[in-house]
């Protein structure tokens, strides 16, 4: 049965998180998707390819991707790598305290250029990536002509 996780589930947005994939045959070719829905309901995305190691085995921080999005070992590539189905959006988030960003991981038999929504991944899960770690307060800063936040920790 194929696997796949993030460690940890939940995690500010500038701290590393380590994905992992099992339960592949050896060799196996396979397709890492990552994408989230912003604020307006734009979606993000990157994939990248692998081949399973000899244990059926996937570690982006480890193994190198084949191409996609990117190529070469880049632990965090997926999240760092996340491209608008959109031309010129960018990946902004307003409510920083109020919510995460819900990225969803997906794995795929052999190489997946596009998604179709009838493609079935073999396994997916679903990470938190916060901008604002629990108890920290944010202050609204209007002074003049500046603009801005203070974030205060607890």
């Amino acid at each position: 049965m194929v696997e796949v996780t993030v460690t940890p589930s939940s995690s500010l947005a500038d701290r590393p998180v380590r994905v992992q994939v099992r339960g592949l045959s050896p060799g196996q070719l396979v397709t890492l998707r990552v994408w989230l829905k912003d604020e307006q309901g734009e979606c993000f995305q990157a994939r990248a390819f692998f081949r399973a190691d000899g244990t059926g085995d996937v570690d982006p921080g480890c193994h190198p991707a084949l191409g996609g999005s990117y190529s070469g070992v880049w632990p965090m590539g997926l999240f760092w790598f996340l491209q608008p189905d959109t031309l010129f959006r960018r990946l902004v988030k307003r409510d920083v305290a109020g919510s995460p960003y819900l990225v969803h991981l997906e794995v795929f038999d052999g190489l997946q250029l596009a998604t179709s929504p009838q493609d079935q991944p073999l396994a997916s899960c679903q990470a938190e990536r916060w901008y604002v770690g629990p108890g920290v307060q944010r202050v609204p800063i209007r002074e003049g002509r500046v603009r801005g936040a203070l974030f205060l920790p607890p």
